[in-house]
């Protein structure tokens, strides 16, 4: 593909210049390889509430305590001792890429397992797996605890597994959902909750939108939506939504951001495309109304891309809540609509997706907020790589409105995934890579 773009950081700073499209690809970057790989392979060990389900009987989580059950270990401050245990328990060979770590005073590990254990399995899980049952030896090792209260200490890590199909009320978290909940081929790397993200990313809404964005269009690559036709489709989109391409987003919000509305963000925008030459009048009617073409069908669904993230950040930004998201992404494809005649972003299905995302968040149904969501979800995963960065990034915007906040279901995630470099910054790295 001849398309180049220039790489822009989260606050404007030119990282790459004249970069062909195809050296962002998941299938080329090794950066965001490393990230896909990394999620993988990565578990977060909440050693603080292992040590106070065991002392307190509560184990399983929805109330549930189990009397006699009070096991007083000091595992925090034993944390290192633990660590060592559990990192010489799940390596597979000396100098492999195992990486334990305990974080913020020994409350938790930071666990990735060899890429030796990922590569053996047919599932992703052996991060979970592998990081549950060392740290439960280890505990077991460290205290000499008998037989009769060893399944107590498996309780507190692995939760309900398993009687249920995760590790419900545990102590061990990946950033990705098991097997068991994705709603079909290659949904994986979508299944993933927006707090999640935000709070790995340490509510920098640049940084969450380009790591949602990845994780969306490699799981689209994974689902072969990026085969043929599709591929520059995909690409042109991720890179100007997700990796701020050409610092149209940055750029946008920069100049909106104390003013702008969503619809001074679309005149901006298409003001931006008829100057680029990516669309251009094609006919104009008595009323004055004039209709648009455009010859580069793809290049256009990337700018109506890049203007659903930037009105994302200048409405959700300005009232420093996520609730409206869902409205944002409706009306700003439905203005572009409107201005151009031309289909907006990911060709309607953000627009739909928005319908029945504001019907489940807070309407009549009114099942969460949108931190809760994901690509995955019944309501979300219409529109593949296009819709989901929006909201993440929206709640990374968050000032703790939400019912269901980042602090409420992600702190282990946060605290644990946000050590990760690449996690982190996700933009930084994936532009250093090519």
């Amino acid at each position: 593909m001849a398309d180049k773009i220039d790489l822009y950081s989260d606050r404007g700073a030119q990282l790459k210049s004249g970069v062909n499209i195809n050296a962002i690809s998941p299938l080329r970057n090794k950066a965001i390889r490393s990230i896909v790989t990394g999620i993988k392979r990565t578990a977060a060990v909440d050693l603080a509430g292992i040590e106070k389900s065991l002392a307190t009987g509560a184990m399983g989580g929805k109330g549930r305590v189990i009397p006699g059950k009070n096991i007083k270990l000091d595992i925090v401050k034993n944390a290192e001792t633990i660590r060592k245990a559990v990192e010489d328990m799940i390596r597979v060979d000396s100098g492999d890429n195992t990486n334990v770590k305990a974080l913020n005073g020994g409350k938790q590990l930071l666990v990735q397992v060899p890429s030796a254990r990922i590569d053996a399995a047919a599932e992703y899980v052996s991060s979970l797996t592998c990081a549950a049952s060392a740290t439960t030896q280890a505990i077991i090792n460290q205290y000499n605890v008998d037989m009769f209260e060893a399944p107590t200490v498996k309780s507190a890590v692995w939760g309900q597994y398993p009687q249920t199909l995760d590790m419900a009320g545990g102590h061990v978290k990946s950033i990705i959902d098991i097997p068991q909940k994705d709603e079909g081929f290659g949904y994986t790397l979508r299944n993933v909750m927006a707090n999640h993200l935000a709070a790995t990313c340490r509510s920098s809404a640049m940084n969450t939108a380009a790591l949602s964005s990845t994780l969306e269009n490699a799981g689209v690559q994974e689902m072969g939506d990026g085969i043929g036709d599709q591929d520059r489709t995909r690409l042109l989109a991720y890179a100007y939504q997700g990796l701020n391409a050409n610092n149209n987003v940055y750029g946008t919000v920069k100049a909106q951001g104390k003013t702008g509305t969503i619809g001074t963000v679309i005149h901006e925008f298409v003001g931006k495309a008829i100057a680029d030459g990516v669309i251009k009048a094609d006919k104009k009617f008595a009323s004055g109304y004039t209709v648009y073409k455009t010859d580069d069908v793809p290049k256009w669904n990337a700018y109506c891309a890049a203007a659903t993230l930037a009105a994302t950040l200048v409405n959700c930004g300005a009232q420093r809540a996520p609730q409206s998201v869902s409205s944002v992404l409706l009306y700003v494809n439905d203005l572009i609509e409107k201005e151009t005649s031309l289909p907006g972003c990911d060709y309607g299905k953000v627009q739909g997706a928005a319908v029945g995302f504001s019907f489940f968040s807070h309407s009549i149904y009114g099942g969460g907020g949108p931190g809760v969501f994901n690509g995955n979800h019944v309501v979300t995963r219409h529109s593949k790589g296009l819709a989901v960065p929006c909201v993440a990034a929206a709640v990374a915007l968050d000032a703790g409105v939400q019912i269901y906040s980042p602090a409420k279901t992600s702190q282990l995630v946060g605290d644990v995934f946000s050590a990760v470099d690449e996690f982190r910054e996700p933009i930084k790295a994936i532009a250093g890579a090519v």
